[in-house]
């Protein structure tokens, strides 16, 4: 079985089944999640435009900052309105 981390917190990280992935994206809202690092809104401005040309719906999402955990009420939204995420790292 493939394991996954939990990247929700780090001082009591947890292991978790992998959720196998979707088939397709189509038909899904894929969500983009910018932690805050440098550069990594334009990496995912990148992403973004490929999935436009394939007629993706995608949602945009934030970090106040990088050095920070994310507000509950941003997870609440993410984990409400998107079926997959991509999160940006810059390192």
């Amino acid at each position: 079985m493939n394991w996954m981390r939990d990247p929700t917190a780090e001082t009591s990280p947890l292991k978790r089944p992998r959720i196998k992935p979707p088939h397709s994206l189509e038909g899904l809202t894929i969500g983009l999640f910018d932690i805050g690092k440098t550069r990594s809104d334009e990496f995912l401005n990148q992403v973004e435009k490929r999935f436009a040309e394939r007629g993706l719906k995608v949602r945009r999402y934030a970090k106040p900052t990088n050095a920070k955990v994310a507000p509950v009420e941003v997870m609440q939204k993410v984990a409400t309105e998107t079926d997959v995420v991509l999160i940006a790292l810059s390192d």
